[in-house]
């Protein structure tokens, strides 16, 4: 019996590590994704890069979920919800990519970082979820590193950075919506009606900015960053499959060494030392709350 039991403890414990692993891995694809539609961005429209994103996604999910054997998936309980959710992601999608025109990688990812406070603010009116004085002690803190990264007070905070921040606010919502909707239509459904909305609009759009690409890398990495995405979305599924949500999600904030090295690598940009400090005590900040979440949890 004992070693029944270490046995199945060795495998969960193998399990985890390899569900963690794969995170990283799908982390490290999602920067190269930023990385690509930085780069992208300096040979076409934002919007062309969102459209590249957003088509190739939608073939992903439709591959994946086959509504042609499965025409139930395409059926939606929440309708508007659906709709409100696709639209914000796609707005913190194209933010992001404009964002990126401007800032640097390690800086876009560190705003977007605050994502889990806003999402701890607003789960009370949305969700009913209160939260405690040391979570909002946590929230107080991570907003202040968010200021230490964009130092308003200086009168050198680029426009751009204002315009991160409005994406993290429409991700935090894209979230809430989605734990709104996850008694009601399947992961199935929400993942095509994810990016279903924005390859329709992104497709209605791109005709009035489309630039023709110019060389075989421009299409090359047109290519790449739906691949990414794929494999990136592909990595995480099979990683929460392998691991617990809650032992998963610290691990989020490894993007920022992978967003960090290839802005070295590709655009020689080295971090600024604010905005290293600011990143420091957001992902400080940001476990505590996952910490915290964890201990309430238990409690109830």
């Amino acid at each position: 019996m004992d070693q029944s039991r270490n046995a199945a403890a060795e495998q969960a414990q193998r399990s985890r590590l390899r569900g963690i692993g794969l995170m990283c891995a799908a982390l490290a694809c999602f920067a190269c994704l930023d990385a690509l539609g930085k780069w992208l961005g300096t040979q076409m429209d934002p919007m062309q890069v969102v459209w590249t994103r957003y088509c190739s996604a939608l073939v992903v999910a439709l591959i994946i979920f086959n509504p042609l054997r499965n025409p139930g998936v395409l059926v939606t309980q929440r309708p508007w919800i659906q709709a409100i959710r696709s639209a914000l992601l796609f707005g913190s999608t194209a933010i992001n990519f404009i964002a990126l025109q401007f800032l640097q990688l390690d800086q876009t990812a560190s705003i977007m970082f605050a994502t889990p406070f806003l999402v701890a603010i607003l789960s009370g009116p949305f969700l009913g979820e209160w939260i405690g004085p040391r979570r909002w002690a946590a929230v107080a803190v991570g907003f202040l590193g968010v200021l230490v990264i964009t130092r308003p007070w200086s009168g050198s905070m680029h426009w751009a950075m204002g315009l991160s921040m409005v994406g993290a606010c429409f991700y935090a919502v894209y979230n809430l919506l989605t734990r709104m909707l996850a008694g009601h239509d399947s992961a199935g459904t929400t993942s095509i009606y994810s990016v279903a909305f924005g390859a329709v609009v992104a497709t209605i759009l791109v005709p009035l900015v489309w630039t023709t690409p110019q060389s075989l890398w421009v299409v090359a990495g047109m290519i790449a960053i739906g691949v990414f995405g794929a494999v990136g979305h592909w990595l995480l599924i099979i990683a929460h499959g392998l691991a617990p949500a809650g032992i998963l999600a610290p691990f989020i904030y490894t993007q920022i060494v992978w967003m960090t090295a290839l802005g070295w690598l590709a655009f020689a940009q080295v971090p600024a030392p604010n905005t290293l400090a600011g990143a420091a005590i957001v992902i400080a900040s940001g476990l505590y709350l996952l910490y915290r979440e964890r201990v309430v949890r238990h409690t109830r």
